[in-house]
């Protein structure tokens, strides 16, 4: 028997296109790299592993004071890319603000213009939530190419290249975001740019993102999040 050959097409064009994606990711590594390296206003964590960045004051205290609202107006329990259900993994809410509304278009427009990346290959910024005991337990941002959700995420832009994480809030207890593997620890701070690279600087996915959104001890944590795809997203 032959076999389907319309298997054979899939995976071979998904081999391709992840192909594509590193070749795609060493280079925008590279060009993010050198801008963040440049601003005197960015801060490079000392971890070897993986490259996270942190600029303070990136948001005002009115533009966190909005967002927080947005956040809450839209916020719904948060999803996983996951083929399963996990219970317990992802137990904040979250959602999509509005890319209509100016202030959002001007925060995503600054962050653009921070990384150097092209406007179109950002994903919708979404809001997250997480109440007192809420989390998101150890993850990666990039998607694993064999996964069943790849095929559609291919065709939406391809590989996740670099995430923007704002903080809207400070946290009275808890709520960092841990970098388990690189072994660094983030405590929010209102206003604050969190930035890392989810490649290494060949474009291969780099395990050492692996991080988890701690639960708030005490008071409500507010984050957005921007993620930009190697390709025009959507």
């Amino acid at each position: 028997m032959i076999g389907n050959p319309w298997r054979v097409m899939i995976f071979s064009r998904s081999k391709k296109d992840a192909f594509a994606d590193q070749v795609a990711l060493a280079r925008i590594g590279a060009s993010v790299r050198a801008r963040l390296d440049a601003n005197p206003a960015v801060y490079k964590l000392p971890v070897e592993t993986a490259e996270i960045y942190a600029m303070g004051g990136f948001l005002t205290v009115g533009e966190c004071f909005r967002m927080v609202a947005m956040i809450d107006s839209v916020a719904l329990p948060s999803t996983l890319f996951a083929e399963s259900h996990i219970p317990g993994y992802r137990t904040s809410y979250s959602g999509h603000l509005d890319r209509a509304d100016s202030q959002v278009r001007m925060i995503e427009r600054r962050i653009d213009d921070l990384l150097g990346m092209e406007p179109e290959w950002g994903e919708t910024v979404q809001g997250q939530r997480y109440q007192p005991g809420q989390e998101y337990k150890q993850h990666v941002d990039w998607f694993h190419t064999d996964s069943g959700y790849w095929k559609e995420e291919r065709k939406l832009g391809g590989q996740r290249s670099w995430t923007a994480m704002a903080y809207l809030n400070d946290i009275e207890e808890g709520g960092q975001t841990s970098f388990i593997s690189a072994g660094v620890s983030i405590t929010p701070q209102k206003g604050a740019l969190l930035i890392w690279n989810n490649a290494m600087p060949d474009g291969q996915p780099n395990q050492m993102t692996l991080h988890a959104g701690m639960p708030p001890v005490q008071g409500t944590k507010y984050v957005l999040t921007k993620w930009y795809r190697t390709r025009k997203w959507g």
